[in-house]
């Protein structure tokens, strides 16, 4: 069994109570951030109208769904936060416990537009379902919503607002192809009805393994009254077009009919405890202490000012079984820390950054990802990266062919992929370190994290010194003070665009974590991964580097 970790961290120190002041204060602004997406004025009288038509808000729905206790994961809670969408969307999704077994659930918040569906709520519908889809868990989505978000767009506004609506239009149908290949691979879809569901809303049920209405409130239908009106002359009774129990007595839509929505939920329980779904995957193997040094500490060791370094063995220490850690190659390719451990019980493998990628760090990580496929471990990446090195003397050691090695090792494993984001996350570097864009099952950020093509200071200084040499060709004249203005806006702005809770917004990530919670949720995001089965990539050799 591999040893603990020792750490060299003094809690005293003022850089330390400084780190830990200042991430205390970025959780505060996060914490405000999760209360306006989970309530807020708007949802408050939201609240009040559903619970006036005996509606039980989207968070009270969940807790009937899931079972006592248990942890749910929500998935990207801050999705549209600095955009001109609400906070979180119209839309609750994450990964919950369901009558003992892991489901991916959706679950429509009436109390924000009607539950519409806007671009940010499509977002986190299709990362729900990719997350039910490649882990092979089932699929819950608890639906109310007004459908596609109609509302017209006037003036200089309106081309754009055109080609975003095919765009969403194509995204929401490809939804709903994606609910019907869960079903042709063998993953159960279930959809609790509680509201409207019409037009294409109404293709949710009519694409699922298992429907249950709630009487009186579920209605579903392609067209409701006012358009069967305009397109057929008919006044139709919206019960008699579209009620859960003409569905439940006549359609057949209906599998189920509930009295209430407290019935819905739980016969949705016992549908899933009817399933007898079984993990392919092994389950917990090892010991599943806690670690020996206090998690606490994560909130002292990454500066705001992500210039600071800091010993990512540091991080590991703090968040795996016991602290035990067995590092491999630690003399070599020092900015990379590669070794194993395990989190809750599940084996891992964890590469994590302490400096730029030098050639031999990409080498070093490339055969660690190709052990790790051999002996069929996931990867958790700890991300804090400014990306390769540059200079002369570098391309001329080969860091282009030796960064591209570990990216074709990253983009051949086939282990499942974690990332957790705790500081920079530049450049080839994200990708390297396993971005998003390298199928990755689920990636974190911590508060403190940034993501961008390069840092907000290197893409001024890169602009200016472009500008500068455009001038000099030209035979003009280089206004300096132009120039300061036109970087420091530069810095700004990129500086803004890089934060985390821009990233989230957009649904980049999963969602900002509280470090003290980062073991639980990699936990969490191992036994997700660990509903199917756990292989590395066939045939895929172990080389020297």
């Amino acid at each position: 069994m591999a040893l603990p970790l020792d750490t060299k961290l003094d809690v005293r120190d003022d850089a330390f109570r400084r780190n830990r002041d200042d991430m205390l204060s970025l959780l505060e602004e996060l914490a405000t951030l999760h209360e306006e997406a989970a309530g807020g004025l708007a949802r408050e009288r939201g609240y009040a109208r559903l619970r006036s038509q005996d509606k039980l808000p989207v968070r009270e729905r969940l807790a009937y769904l899931l079972d006592r206790d248990a942890p749910f994961l929500e998935i990207s809670p801050l999705a549209g936060y600095q955009t001109n969408y609400p906070i979180g969307g119209t839309m609750v999704a994450g990964i919950g416990v369901v009558s003992g077994t892991e489901c991916s659930i959706i679950a429509s918040d009436p109390s924000v537009m009607a539950g519409a569906m806007i671009p940010v709520s499509v977002d986190k519908w299709e990362r729900a379902m990719e997350i039910s889809r490649v882990n092979r868990m089932p699929y819950i989505q608890l639906v109310e919503s007004a459908g596609g978000d109609l509302r017209g767009v006037e003036g200089e506004e309106a081309e754009r607002a055109m080609r975003e609506d095919l765009t969403h239009f194509a995204s929401t149908g490809r939804h709903f192809y994606e609910v019907t290949e869960l079903s042709k691979l063998g993953i159960p879809a279930i959809s609790v009805v509680f509201g409207a569901s019409t037009a294409g809303g109404a293709y949710q049920p009519g694409l699922s393994d298992y429907n249950i209405f709630v009487e009186g409130g579920a209605r579903v239908a392609l067209g409701g009254p006012p358009l069967v009106k305009m397109a057929t002359g008919e006044d139709a009774d919206y019960e008699e077009l579209a009620g859960a129990r003409m569905h439940a007595e006549k359609s057949g839509l209906a599998d189920y009919l509930a009295r209430n929505e407290p019935e819905a939920l739980r016969i949705c329980r016992e549908v899933v405890e009817h399933l007898h779904w079984r993990k392919r995957g092994p389950g917990p193997t090892l010991s599943a202490d806690a670690p020996l040094h206090d998690p606490e500490e994560l909130l002292g060791i990454v500066s705001k000012d992500l210039r600071s370094p800091f010993d990512m063995r540091e991080v590991i220490t703090r968040i795996v079984d016991g602290s035990r850690f067995e590092e491999w190659k630690p003399l070599y390719g020092s900015t990379m820390v590669c070794g194993w451990a395990s989190i809750h019980g599940f084996p891992v493998g964890i590469l994590g950054n302490n400096g730029v990628i030098f050639s031999e760090a990409a080498q070093k990580a490339a055969q660690f990802i190709q052990l790790c496929n051999q002996i069929d471990t996931p990867l958790l990446f700890l991300q804090n990266i400014t990306g390769f090195v540059v200079g002369t003397e570098f391309e001329q050691g080969g860091i282009v062919k030796h960064g591209s090695l570990m990216l074709n090792a990253v983009s051949n494993s086939e282990v499942p992929h974690i990332t957790v984001n705790v500081g920079a996350s530049y450049g080839a570097g994200t990708f390297a370190m396993s971005g998003r864009a390298y199928d990755t099952r689920f990636i974190f950020s911590w508060p403190t994290a940034k993501i961008g093509v390069m840092g907000p200071k290197q893409m001024a200084g890169v602009m200016s010194i472009v500008a500068r040499g455009s001038a000099a060709r030209k035979g003009e004249k280089f206004d300096e003070e132009a120039d300061r203005r036109r970087a420091a806006e530069v810095e700004h702005w990129e500086d803004l665009r890089s934060r985390a809770t821009y990233a989230s917004g957009r649904v980049v990530d999963d969602g900002i974590i509280d470090p003290r919670d980062t073991r639980h949720a990699v936990g969490m995001a191992l036994s997700a991964c660990h509903s199917d089965e756990v292989k590395g990539a066939p045939g895929y050799g172990v080389f020297r580097t």
